[in-house]
């Protein structure tokens, strides 16, 4: 399958390199000349195209449009000669179904919100099909989505608060792990031993929440004993009001005042 991403940023590098690594596709781009996209395009080996006019002479079967928000339209209009049976997907933040399929009206539009983690094919991903997509062309989405990571499929109206938890969520949990590895260098551990014994941690919390599927609340129960050292740490949590900290983050990017 060819796939084609437009706009080689951090969001649609991070899915180029995601693509690259399921190692199941034809992958190109197409983006503005950018000496940082073309080194990028010849350390990974994908076709690098400069203008929109040129990606229908890539074959796409599916397009990834990750544009910045106000352009994204615009970029769209120039793609009217792609082929009918071209999947656009769009990755811009705020741009509806219903603005898409005005500029493409031939084409089958999804709209998605990843997370960087994509470049690893461990992403989060929000996707927001049309109505009466068909069976075949959902299948094709899917299929390269579910190689970038979890895709979760939602109404366009939840797309937004996807983007919050699952695009700003990993740069709170950053800030969570760069805290825990002070403690940790203030007990004597090495810096990058910390390092990595958190991102392990992390990782291990959230893949056993995916496969178990109990909530969060669940989890913690099997490891806060009564007594024991992690209840006094949650304790401690509590009285920081870390909760509120954290819901009042999610608040805020998403443009509570």
């Amino acid at each position: 399958m060819n796939v084609t991403v437009i706009g080689v940023g951090s969001m649609g590098g991070a899915i180029v390199k995601g693509l690259i690594k399921a190692q199941q596709f034809k992958v190109s781009a197409m983006n503005p000349v950018n000496p940082r996209v073309s080194k990028q395009a010849d350390q990974l080996g994908f076709r690098l195209v400069n203008k929109a006019e040129d990606v229908a002479g890539l074959k796409p079967d599916l397009v990834i449009l990750t544009t910045p928000a106000p352009v994204t339209v615009a970029v769209a209009k120039q793609l009217t000669n792609l082929d009918r049976q071209t999947i656009i997907v769009s990755a811009a933040a705020g741009i509806s179904h219903e603005q898409l399929s005005a500029a493409l009206p031939h084409n089958i539009i999804a709209n998605i919100i990843p997370n960087t983690p994509v470049a690893v094919n461990a992403g989060t991903i929000g996707l927001a099909l049309a109505e009466g997509t068909p069976g075949d062309a959902r299948q094709t989405i899917m299929t390269v989505l579910q190689s970038l990571g979890d895709v979760i499929t939602v109404p366009e109206s939840q797309l937004d608060i996807i983007g919050v938890v699952g695009g700003c969520g990993p740069a709170f949990v950053d800030v969570m792990m760069d805290a825990m590895s002070d403690a940790a260098v203030k007990h004597g551990m090495k810096r990058q031993t910390a390092y990595q014994v958190i991102a392990s941690m992390v990782k291990g919390s959230g893949t056993l929440a995916c496969a178990s599927k109990l909530a969060p609340a669940l989890l913690r129960d099997q490891v806060t004993s009564p007594g024991g050292t992690t209840i006094k740490g949650v304790e401690a949590l509590e009285k920081a009001g870390f909760r509120f900290a954290v819901m009042d983050a999610i608040n805020k990017a998403n443009g509570e005042k």
